[in-house]
């Protein structure tokens, strides 16, 4: 991996995060039972998706400064540099979830999370048995994260992201759904 300083998207603004809670009432039913979900996303997007084809897009792997909200979340310094990996979750070639995770250097030493490829991140978290996942928050502001260019770009219904904490890493995981989800599961638009 190199040392790459990101470049900043001019148009987004910071998401507004709050408890997954406190964004219920603004949330249908169906929505809820995907957003507040504590179990593996992987799998969830798998069993809905099929029997169509699960696939992960990695967009970006680097080494670069961390958005402000995301070094707070992870109680790091702004400009101390992270690892950041940007996905999209795909069925049938199509992203349903786009996802970005942060994690502070000094913490990935020994964690081979720098060679998980188009492997879920999900898929290697769930089998780790000392994993603690810190309260979800949601928010309905769009990904800001430079390497989202899907097609329905500006339609993400709803973000969700928490801190996981496993043998001295905090990584702190973002997924957006897209309205392509939405539309393939006849999900309502909020």
């Amino acid at each position: 991996m190199t040392l790459v300083e990101l470049p900043r998207p001019a148009f987004s603004l910071p998401p507004h995060w709050r408890p997954v809670a406190a964004a219920r009432p603004a949330m249908s039913a169906a929505w809820w039972q995907w957003v507040a979900s504590t179990d593996s996303l992987t799998a969830r997007l798998m069993a809905a998706g099929a029997p169509g084809q699960f696939r992960v897009r990695l967009l970006r792997q680097t080494i670069g400064l961390p958005f402000q909200d995301e070094a707070m979340a992870l109680g790091i310094a702004p400009r101390r540099h992270a690892w950041l990996r940007e996905v999209a979750l795909c069925i049938d070639g199509t992203p349903w979830v786009v996802a970005r995770s942060v994690a502070p250097l000094e913490q990935l030493q020994g964690k081979g999370l720098g060679a998980l490829g188009e492997r879920s991140l999900g898929s290697w978290l769930f089998q780790q048995p000392d994993l603690v996942r810190g309260p979800l928050q949601a928010t309905a502001s769009l990904p800001r994260f430079t390497a989202y260019g899907t097609p329905d770009k500006g339609r993400s219904p709803w973000g969700r992201r928490s801190v996981f904490q496993h043998a001295g890493l905090s990584l702190l995981v973002q997924e957006y759904f897209l309205s392509t989800m939405a539309d393939a599961l006849s999900l309502p638009s909020r």
